[in-house]
């Protein structure tokens, strides 16, 4: 048995507020509920991811635990869009490992931890194709940039993955060939880099 609380503040977040949950994204607050649960009272969160037509119900008193937070404000979204802008950081790991990494910095819900694995698995047309598995977490990046810089900038999604894209145009290794000789001598360092790993 649950009941409902209109317009209700808790721990510094209130119904009809955009909030990011690090697994998922933006969702909005849709209302704070009442539930017992084994003869305890339990205050939740209802958080609607209406594109992913999913609803979580968040105890209130451990939001700050499961690291749901606002949306990033106008500093935050500026410090991400310059990310985009900089030299790709690959690691020179297995790709297993990478891909765990690019996994937590996107589940983390930090906006500019994700901005960090759209810029390093970005593709221009000039550029090799990806892998499946990096293409994917790729998308997945992509697609929670573009939905809190659509939120926080009152735009449409489209107009906010315009403005990640036209970010990423203009980052240092958009080059065409001089990358492509660029990759080469990347490769000739590999064995030193691994060298310097191993010791």
């Amino acid at each position: 048995m649950s009941t409902v609380k209109k317009a209700a503040v808790r721990q510094g977040f209130k119904t009809g507020e955009h909030v990011v949950y690090p697994s998922h994204g933006v969702g909005q607050i849709t209302a704070i509920e009442e539930q017992e649960v084994a003869g305890f009272k339990l205050e939740l969160f209802v958080v609607s991811f209406s594109k992913d037509k999913m609803t979580l119900r968040v105890p209130t008193a451990k939001a700050a635990s499961v690291g749901l937070r606002k949306l990033a404000d106008a500093e935050a979204v500026a410090k991400a869009l310059t990310t985009l802008t900089g030299r790709a950081r690959v690691k020179r790991t297995m790709w297993s490992r990478r891909a765990q990494e690019y996994e937590a910095k996107i589940n983390s819900g930090d906006l500019v931890a994700i901005a960090e694995v759209v810029r390093d698995l970005y593709r221009s047309e000039a550029q090799p194709e990806q892998s499946y598995s990096e293409r994917q977490l790729y998308e997945a990046a992509l697609d929670r940039m573009v939905r809190e810089i659509a939120v926080v900038d009152d735009v449409t999604e489209i107009e906010a993955l315009k403005k990640i894209e036209g970010q990423l145009a203009k980052s240092p290794r958009r080059a065409g060939k001089a990358e492509a000789a660029e990759a080469d001598a990347d490769l000739e360092g590999d064995n030193d880099d691994l060298q310097e790993e191993a010791a």
